[in-house]
């Protein structure tokens, strides 16, 4: 009997969003018949381009039921791009944990997110396309190297956890334990230093000043920060900006753009009224 917590639960029994939206801007169907789960995710966006409605059809057990439930009320308010980062520890963090043996189902959510929103950009999908490891359950090469790369796996059960590989006959045991030591050896990028509110808050000061109110007071246009709270940063647009039809653009592609690739790359603008 799986050990499930009382978030879990609750999305099992009670689960949200399901379904399919109308008319949606973003869809994805992703499965393994092999094994048996299978994921329907549609989203639609508001004319502020966030997403205010997302539903999930699936075949599986409860955790991927949970796990779909819990990812569509994750992703509904947040932008395409925020929403895009999300992974699939942030889906089994979110429900309180997930088994170590049902980590695939958040991982399932994050591919159906991945390819909804490739699919309303009209991008091709990153597809795991490769060599395929597990010949069992189809899984391939560079999906492997995700999981391992992205959840810091070190051994062939987590990583059977996470992707169903290894979990058949098993004789691709060799193969993903190679990939694990390649990933493994991999140079890690250095880390970058914490700052402190006050350090984050003058640099952001900095960074409006220097780099980004210059721009805007070009086109008659200016921006004022209101307050910084965690790494969310809080601004009122002011001339030309304030009336502008597009300046929700302008905050997310050049002001967050920019705070993000000088100060801190978790940082989200947000537009307030003072």
């Amino acid at each position: 009997m799986w050990e499930y917590s009382d978030k879990v639960l609750d999305h099992f029994l009670h689960p949200r969003n399901v379904g399919e939206v109308e008319n949606p801007d973003g869809e994805a169907l992703i499965g393994n018949m092999a094994c048996g789960d299978a994921l329907k995710l549609t989203f639609k966006l508001d004319e502020n381009k966030k997403i205010k409605e997302a539903k999930f059809k699936t075949f599986g057990c409860a955790s991927a039921i949970a796990a779909a439930s819990a990812l569509t009320e994750m992703i509904k308010g947040m932008d395409v791009e925020d929403a895009a980062k999300l992974t699939n520890q942030d889906i089994a963090d979110y429900l309180g944990g997930l088994p170590k043996e049902k980590m695939h189902c958040s991982v399932m959510g994050r591919e159906a997110l991945e390819k909804a929103i490739a699919q309303y950009k009209g991008v091709p999908v990153a597809v795991a396309e490769g060599k395929i490891i597990c010949e069992c359950f189809g899984v391939t090469e560079p999906e492997i190297e995700r999981v391992v790369r992205e959840n810091n796996l070190t051994t062939i059960e987590e990583v059977t956890d996470y992707t169903k590989a290894g979990g058949g006959c098993g004789g691709c045991h060799d193969a993903i334990q190679e990939i694990i030591d390649r990933v493994r050896a991999e140079p890690k990028p250095a880390a970058r230093p914490k700052l402190t509110n006050v350090q984050k808050i003058r640099m952001i000061e900095e960074t409006i000043e220097r780099e980004i109110r210059p721009s805007l007071r070009q086109d008659g246009g200016d921006i004022e920060l209101i307050d910084v709270v965690g790494d969310r940063v809080m601004v009122a647009t002011r001339g030309a900006c304030a009336s502008c039809l597009v300046a929700h653009v302008t905050l997310k592609d050049f002001v967050e753009a920019k705070l993000r690739e000088l100060v801190w790359p978790d940082l989200q603008v947000q537009e307030v009224s003072p």
